[in-house]
C-alpha cells in the first residue's frame, strides 16, 4: 500500500464521518417498534442494537463490492470525487434527522456519488444497469415487499395468539420474540448498511492508488465503518425513533414483532445478493404493514406522506449538492477546503438548530395530542373498523349499570 495523500486522508475521516450519521440515522430501523412498544428501554436497545451492527459488519462483503466496482467507473474517479459525495449525503442526513423523517442513508450516498461523478467524468462513469436493477428495483421493491410479509404476518399473530394464549401472557411472549426479531434487524443493518461505507472508503483508495482495482475492503476498513456505524447507533437517533415507532401507527408487540421479523428477512436476503437496499426502506414498509394488519389499525398517512417525498428527494437532492461540491472542488486545494468549512459549518447550524427541542432517550415516546393530525384516509378507515378484540371504544363501558335504588319505600296503609 501507498503512503496516504492529505486529501485521502481526508476522504476516509469523512466517510466515516457519513457512517456515524448512518448509525444514528437509522437506529430507528432495528429498535423504534422495540422502545415504541416498552418491549425494551431506550438505552438499552440502542446498546444492544449498537453491538449487533459491529457484529453485522463482519458478516459479508458483497454490498460493498456493490459500490466499490459496480456502481461508477472506478478509472475515472478522483479521491476529490469521493469526498463531494459525501457531503452530500451527510448534509441530506442531518437535514432529514432534524426534521425526524426516516428516510434513506444508503440512497443519500449513491445520489451524492452518482451527481459527483457526472461532474467530473460525465454520465457514462455512472453504470445505468447497476443503478436500475442492485438500486432503484430494490428501492420500489423491498418497502412493498416488506410491507405485504408484515401485514399476513400480524394477522397470523393475532390469529396465533387468539387460539393459543390469551391477555398478559401472550402479549409477554411476542415481547420476547420482538426483543429477538429487532436484534436480527440491528444485525442484518451492519450487514448492509455498513458495507456502504467500506465500498465507498475502497473505492476513495482505488481513486488515490492506495490499492488495486478489484480489491476487497481491507480488514482496517472493515473494523473502523463497523465501529463508526456502531458508535452512531448507540448515540440513537431520537427524533426518527419517534416518527417510526409512534408516528406511522400505533404498534402492540405482536405488530412489532411481525414487522420485524419481515424487514430482518427482506434485507439479509438482499445483502446476500449485493442488492444496495435500503433498510430504511424495508422497515418502514413493514411498519406500515403491521399497522394496517390489525383489525382497526391504521396508518396516519400525512406521516407517511412526507416520509415518501422524503424518499422520491434523496437520490436528486444528494446528487445536486454532490455535483456544486464536486464542481468546487475542481478548484484545487482551496476549492476542497472550501467545502470541507461549508460541510462543518453547515452541520454545526443544524445541531444547534436541533437543541431547541430536545428529543432523547426520557421523552422518545412522548407525543402530545394534536402533533400528528389522523388524516382523512385514517379516519375513514377507523369508521368503518371494529376494534380489536378485547379492547372497549371510547365512551362506552364494559359493563350494564345496575338500577337506581328506590329512595322511598311503599307504606303499609298504601296496600
Amino acid at each position: 500500500m501507498e503512503s496516504f495523500s492529505l486529501i485521502l486522508a481526508i476522504v476516509v475521516v469523512t466517510a466515516l464521518a457519513f457512517d456515524f450519521t448512518n448509525g444514528f440515522h437509522d437506529t430507528a430501523n432495528a429498535m423504534a417498534t422495540t422502545i415504541s412498544t416498552g418491549a425494551l428501554k431506550p438505552k438499552v436497545a440502542v446498546a444492544m442494537s449498537a453491538v449487533l451492527n459491529l457484529v453485522g459488519a463482519f458478516l459479508s462483503v458483497e454490498v460493498a463490492n456493490t459500490i466499490s466496482k459496480g456502481l461508477v467507473d472506478e478509472s475515472g474517479i478522483r479521491p476529490e470525487v469521493i469526498f463531494a459525495a459525501l457531503v452530500g449525503a451527510i448534509l441530506w442526513n442531518l437535514l432529514t434527522w432534524l426534521v425526524g423523517l426516516p428516510s434513506s442513508s444508503s440512497h443519500a450516498l449513491m445520489g451524492g456519488l452518482i451527481g459527483a461523478t457526472i461532474a467530473s467524468a460525465g454520465t457514462g462513469a455512472v453504470h445505468g444497469d447497476v443503478l436500475v436493477t442492485k438500486v432503484l428495483i430494490p428501492a420500489i421493491a423491498a418497502p412493498l415487499v416488506a410491507g405485504i410479509a408484515a401485514m399476513l404476518a400480524t394477522r397470523l399473530s393475532y390469529a396465533l395468539s387468539a387460539q393459543r394464549a390469551e391477555g398478559k401472557a401472550a402479549e409477554k411472549g411476542f415481547r420476547a420474540g420482538q426483543i429477538a426479531s429487532a436484534g436480527l434487524v440491528s444485525l442484518a443493518h451492519g450487514t448492509n448498511d455498513a458495507q456502504k461505507t467500506m465500498g465507498i472508503i475502497t473505492l476513495a483508495l482505488v481513486a488515490g492508488g492506495a490499492v488495486s482495482p478489484d480489491s476487497d475492503p481491507p480488514v482496517w476498513v472493515i473494523l473502523s465503518a463497523g465501529l463508526a456505524i456502531a458508535l452512531g447507533t448507540y448515540l440513537g437517533g431520537w427524533r426518527i425513533i419517534r416518527t417510526m415507532g409512534k408516528g406511522l401507527t400505533d404498534l402492540q408487540p405482536q405488530q412489532g414483532f411481525a414487522a420485524q421479523t419481515s424487514a430482518a428477512t427482506v434485507i439479509l436476503a438482499s445483502s446476500h445478493l449485493g442488492f444496495s437496499l435500503s433498510t430504511t426502506h424495508s422497515v418502514s414498509g413493514s411498519v406500515m404493514g403491521a399497522g394496517l394488519g390489525r383489525k382497526g389499525g391504521v396508518v396516519r398517512w400525512s406521516t407517511a406522506t412526507r416520509m415518501f417525498v422524503a424518499w422520491g428527494l434523496t437520490l436528486p437532492a444528494a446528487a445536486v449538492v454532490g455535483a456544486l461540491a464536486e464542481y468546487v472542488t475542481g478548484f484545487g486545494a482551496w476549492g476542497t477546503a472550501l467545502v470541507a468549512v461549508f460541510l462543518i459549518a453547515s452541520s454545526a447550524a443544524i445541531w444547534v438548530v436541533s437543541r431547541r427541542e430536545v428529543i432523547d432517550h426520557t421523552n422518545v415516546n412522548d407525543i402530545e395530542d394534536g402533533t400528528e393530525p389522523a388524516g382523512v384516509v385514517t379516519t375513514a378507515i377507523a369508521a368503518v373498523t371494529p376494534p380489536p378484540a378485547g379492547t372497549v371504544a371510547d365512551g362506552l363501558t364494559a359493563t350494564i349499570p345496575a338500577p337506581a335504588e328506590v329512595t322511598a319505600k311503599p307504606s303499609a296503609t298504601a296496600l
